[in-house]
C-alpha cells in the first residue's frame, strides 16, 4: 500500500502498511487504484471518441460508472475488496466499449496506448495479482512534481464525483460537468504534458468543482428549498430512533417517509445535521434532531445510541463488532458484514423496511453529554439566500465596525489531537469577528457559547461541505456590495481544516475564484511536492497554520 490522500495519513507522508490510518486494507487500497487506472482508461477513449467532434457527447453509462467509482475511493467510503473487484470488472466493460467505438472512428488502434487504456486482466485472480503489485498506483509517475499535480486533479476529481452523484439522485443534469471528468481522467495518461498544463488542469479542476458544487446547490434548494435560519435539537426523547449519517439527501426524504406514522424518530449525524435547514423538512415531526459530533466520534455516539445506523455517503469508520450488526449502508458505502440497502429501482424508492424493522426492536437512545454551556441545540441554516436576504444588516454591522473581520472556518473535522487548534482559534477570536463555516469543521466549536453581533450570531453555519459554495457566494456578494475591485480586499480570512478529497476539491474551487492568502491546517497535503507546495505558496498565498494566538492576531490584522 501507499496511500496519502487524506489529512492523517502516516506521520503526514504515507500509508505504507498493512492497513491505512483509515482503516482500509492494503488490498482495498491496491483494488481502488486498479479502478481508478481503469477510469483513466475510460478517459482516454472517450477523449480519442471527442477528438475533433465538438458535438460529440459524453457516455452517459461510462460517465455514470465513473462518478461511482472514484467516490467510492474517497477515504471512509468503502471498504469491500469484493465491491472493487466487481467496479473494476464493469469499469473494464466500459472502457472496451469505447475503446471499439474510438477505433472504429480512427480506422484502426491509435499507437503508443497507455497501460490505463489497454490493460485486460483474464480474470479476478489477474485483477487481484495486479492490485496487489501496485499497478496503477501513484508512484508509478516517478517525477514528484508531476506526480504531486496529478494527484491534486486526481483527487479534486474525486471531490467533484461525490457532489455529481448526490445532484444526480435529485435528477440534476450533470452532462457537462461529467464532460470535464472524462477529459482530465484521459489527461492524466498522458506523460507530455509537464507542470505548466497541469497547473493549468488543477485551476480548471477548480473551475469544474465551482460547477459541481452549483449544481448540488440547485439540485437541493429545487427539491428541498433553501435553507433558511434553524433551531437543531441535541436531544433524545423516549421513542426508537434510526441514526443517518452523511450527506444524501434524497436518501433523508425516503427514510422519513417510510417512518413516517410509525413511532420512530429519525436522528442527523455529522454531515447530515444541515438538513435541518431545508424548509420542506419541516414537515416530519419524526425528523427529531441531531445526535452526537462529528464523523470521527461515531463509534461511541453509534454505541450510546443503541439503534441501527445508516451511512449514505463517506464518513464511515470500520465498526466496533459491538455494534456492526446495527451499521447500514447503502449507495457506493460498504463495508463488509455490514447490511446493505439496494439502489432504488428506476422511478422508486429505496426500500428501509429492514433498517426499520430492526428500529422497533431498539431501545430509545441515550442522552449524550453536552459542553458545560450548550444550550441543547444548534442554530444553523445560513446559505447564501438566507445571509443576502440578511444583506443589509451585515453591511450595516460592518460600515459601524461592530464586525470587524469575517474568518471562513470550513472544513473538515479530524480525530488528531493538533485539531483542538480551531477551537482555540473559535475562542481566540475577538468578540467582533463573525465565524463563517461549513462542512463537519463546525463540531469543534458550533455547541460553544460564542454570542452574537447586534443579532447576528457570531457562527454561520452555510451546511455541508459543499456549501462552501454558499461562503464563496456570500464574500463576492459582499465585495459586489461595498463595490471593491478584488475579493480579497474584503475583511475575510480563510483558516481551512482539512481531512479528505472532497476538502481538496474545496480549495481548488476557492483559488479557481480568487481567494488568496488561505492557512491550511492541521498540516498540509502529504502529496504536495516541495515544488508544487512552493508554486502554492508564492502565486496563491497559501500557508500552514501556527499557534492559534498568533494566527488569530495575524488575521484580525488582515495578514
Amino acid at each position: 500500500m501507499f496511500c496519502n490522500q487524506c489529512q492523517e495519513t502516516m506521520k503526514n507522508s504515507g500509508c505504507a502498511a498493512a492497513r491505512g490510518v483509515c482503516g482500509k486494507t492494503d488490498e482495498v487500497s491496491g483494488l481502488q487504484d486498479i479502478v481508478l487506472h481503469v477510469c483513466k482508461g475510460i478517459g482516454f477513449w472517450a477523449g480519442i471518441i471527442k477528438a475533433g467532434d465538438a458535438a460529440a457527447k459524453a457516455d452517459p453509462a461510462a460517465s455514470a460508472f465513473v462518478v461511482k467509482a472514484l467516490f467510492a475511493t474517497i477515504t471512509n467510503a468503502n471498504f469491500s475488496a469484493s465491491d472493487f473487484v466487481a467496479w473494476i470488472s464493469e469499469g473494464l466493460a466500459h472502457r472496451d466499449r469505447l475503446r471499439k467505438a474510438a477505433e472504429a472512428k480512427a480506422g484502426g488502434t491509435p499507437v503508443g496506448l497507455p497501460d490505463a487504456a489497454t490493460w485486460s486482466p483474464s480474470d479476478e485472480a489477474a485483477i487481484r495479482v495486479a492490485a496487489a503489485s501496485g499497478r496503477g498506483g501513484l508512484m508509478e509517475t516517478t517525477n514528484e512534481d508531476i506526480r504531486s499535480l496529478r494527484s491534486l486533479v486526481l483527487l479534486g476529481l474525486k471531490g467533484i464525483a461525490a457532489y455529481v452523484e448526490h445532484a444526480v439522485n435529485l435528477d440534476g443534469d450533470p452532462s457537462a460537468v461529467q464532460a470535464f471528468m472524462l477529459r482530465a481522467l484521459g489527461s492524466l495518461t498522458d506523460d507530455s504534458l509537464g507542470a505548466e498544463a497541469l497547473t493549468a488542469l488543477v485551476l480548471e479542476t477548480g473551475k469544474s468543482g465551482v460547477d459541481a458544487m452549483a449544481l448540488l446547490d440547485a439540485s437541493n434548494t429545487g427539491r428541498y428549498g433553501s435553507p433558511r435560519i434553524t433551531t437543531v435539537k441535541t436531544g433524545v426523547r423516549d421513542r426508537p430512533g434510526i441514526l443517518i449519517s452523511g450527506h444524501d439527501l434524497k436518501d433523508l426524504h425516503e427514510l422519513l417517509e417510510q417512518t413516517k406514522g410509525s413511532g420512530i424518530d429519525v436522528y442527523t449525524h455529522g454531515e447530515m445535521l444541515p438538513a435541518h435547514y431545508y424548509p420542506f423538512f419541516e414537515k416530519y415531526d419524526n425528523l427529531y434532531g441531531n445526535y452526537g459530533g462529528s464523523w470521527w466520534s461515531q463509534a461511541n455516539d453509534i454505541e450510546a445510541f443503541g439503534g441501527p445506523v445508516l451511512f449514505t455517503s463517506n464518513c464511515l469508520v470500520p465498526p466496533r463488532e459491538s455494534h456492526k450488526s446495527r451499521v447500514f449502508t447503502t449507495g457506493v458505502v460498504g463495508f463488509d458484514g455490514c447490511a446493505r440497502i439496494a439502489e432504488r429501482p428506476a422511478g422508486g424508492a429505496k426500500d428501509f423496511s429492514g433498517i426499520i424493522a430492526m428500529a422497533r426492536t431498539c431501545p430509545a437512545p441515550k442522552l449524550l453529554e453536552e459542553p458545560k454551556g450548550h444550550t441543547g441545540s444548534i442554530v444553523g441554516g445560513f446559505g447564501h439566500a438566507q445571509v443576502f436576504a440578511l444583506a443589509d444588516k451585515v453591511v450595516e454591522a460592518v460600515k459601524t465596525g461592530a464586525i470587524k473581520r469575517f474568518v471562513v472556518m470550513a472544513g473538515c473535522d479530524g480525530r488528531q489531537n493538533s485539531r483542538s487548534y480551531f477551537t482555540e482559534v473559535a475562542e481566540a477570536l475577538p468578540k467582533d469577528a463573525v465565524i463563517l463555516t461549513a462542512g463537519c469543521a463546525k463540531y469543534r466549536y458550533n455547541k460553544l457559547a460564542l454570542g452574537d453581533i447586534g443579532g447576528i450570531p457570531r457562527v454561520l453555519d452555510a451546511g455541508q461541505c459543499n456549501d462552501s459554495y454558499s461562503l464563496a457566494l456570500i464574500a463576492l456578494k459582499l465585495k459586489e456590495v461595498f463595490g471593491l475591485a478584488d475579493v480579497n480586499e474584503l475583511p475575510l480570512s480563510f483558516d481551512l481544516a482539512w481531512y479528505e478529497q472532497k476538502a481538496v476539491l474545496v480549495l481548488l474551487a476557492l483559488l479557481y475564484l480568487g481567494f488568496r492568502n488561505i492557512r491550511l491546517g492541521p498540516s498540509l497535503p502529504a502529496f504536495l511536492s516541495p515544488g508544487v507546495a512552493k508554486v502554492l505558496v508564492e502565486s496563491f498565498g497559501i500557508k500552514g497554520i501556527g499557534t492559534a494566538q498568533a494566527d488569530v492576531e495575524a488575521m484580525m490584522k488582515g495578514l
